[in-house]
């Protein structure tokens, strides 16, 4: 199996059928996982079809993606977000042509778009190209064998993506890939683009500065999306 996709959810019923349904015609050449941290509505039942495998975790998305990648038989591992698409191509995308590569993302678009979300989706874009850091709304994908390597996700409920991407790239620069995958902006709309812009520069700040990420996970508790 070349490639597994981790989709860690809960209550997400509103989304995943949008997300997993343009995968189905890939089933054969990839293995869906998806990993619910406790939903209380109808994720499961719906997802069930449309997936390989359904496992439960403690909620919290590091915990769910590492679970999802302790079943994973591909040589590839991709998490996704549970209320993002990837672009129709994304698995001859992938790296077999790029043997060198160990690791990567996609651009990434948001949807619904606004002239100021345009400028946000081309800012983390280009942020991840200068830095090498990537975050989840980006669908981060790596060699699994790295991925174990390196212990996976650290055990934290904010910056799991930063804190991996600063190890990821010690071994290799990120293979960002141009063509977009679409992820909600719900974020954005739900608290407004300035101010949630605000509070993510904010927490970043602080955890480059040092702060604790269970400390950064209460301020980001009420905006943050239902995982």
């Amino acid at each position: 199996m070349r490639l597994s996709i981790i989709i860690p959810v809960r209550n997400e019923a509103a989304n995943i059928v949008a997300t997993l349904a343009p995968l189905q015609a890939r089933r054969g050449e990839l293995e869906l996982i998806m990993v619910d941290g406790g939903s209380s509505d109808d994720t499961a039942a719906l997802a069930t079809p449309l997936v390989d495998h359904l496992i439960s975790a403690a909620a919290g998305r590091a915990n769910q993606m590492n679970a999802g990648a302790a079943i994973a038989q591909g040589q590839w591992l991709l998490f996704l977000h549970a209320d993002t698409q990837l672009p129709t191509n994304f698995l001859d995308l992938l790296p077999t042509a790029h043997p060198a590569s160990q690791w990567g993302r996609f651009d990434v678009r948001l949807s619904p778009s606004s002239p100021m979300l345009h400028v946000v989706a081309w800012m983390m874009n280009w942020r991840s190209r200068l830095t090498g850091v990537c975050t989840g709304d980006q669908a981060i994908f790596v060699r699994r064998a790295l991925f174990e390597q390196l212990g996976g996700y650290a055990p934290i409920p904010l910056m799991e993506d930063i804190e991996l991407s600063k190890r990821l790239r010690k071994i290799s620069p990120p293979l960002c890939l141009r063509p977009p995958l679409t992820t909600s902006s719900r974020r954005w709309q739900t608290h407004g683009t300035l101010r949630t812009i605000a509070l993510m520069w904010q927490l970043r700040l602080r955890y480059w500065l040092g702060a604790d990420p269970r400390d950064l996970a209460r301020p980001y508790s009420a905006p943050r999306r239902q995982l």
